[in-house]
């Protein structure tokens, strides 16, 4: 099983995580399975950026972003090239640091 680095986040994780992922399930379960409770407004079906991670290390390992999480991508907070949507991103075979970005733009939540 992988480890997954998470870099701290002042609210998510102030001290940054650690952990063994597995394998096939997604970086957001991955992340929620291990108490790091980062924003899922669309319930993980790649329709909302608030999953938005920064992939800094191992990024190889993950299959391609699709053409419906680069659309979405494109309106991220913070967006780099090595932005992935955590609920459309499976975890590979190798070590992965992520870095989740301060801010999240959550439409639903906006509105209120």
């Amino acid at each position: 099983m992988p480890t997954i680095v998470v870099l701290p986040h002042p609210e998510l994780c102030p001290d940054g995580a650690t952990f063994e992922g597995e394998t096939g399930k997604s970086l957001c379960d991955n992340l929620l399975e291990h108490g790091i409770e980062i924003e899922h407004a669309c319930e993980k079906s790649c329709a909302c950026t608030t999953c938005h991670v920064v992939v800094r290390e191992g990024g190889d390992s993950l299959a391609p972003s699709t053409d419906d999480e680069d659309d979405l991508l494109d309106r991220a907070w913070g967006l780099t090239p090595q932005s992935r949507l955590s609920c459309q991103a499976r975890l590979g075979g190798e070590p992965l640091v992520l870095e989740i970005p301060r801010y999240t733009i959550n439409y639903a939540k906006e509105r209120r």
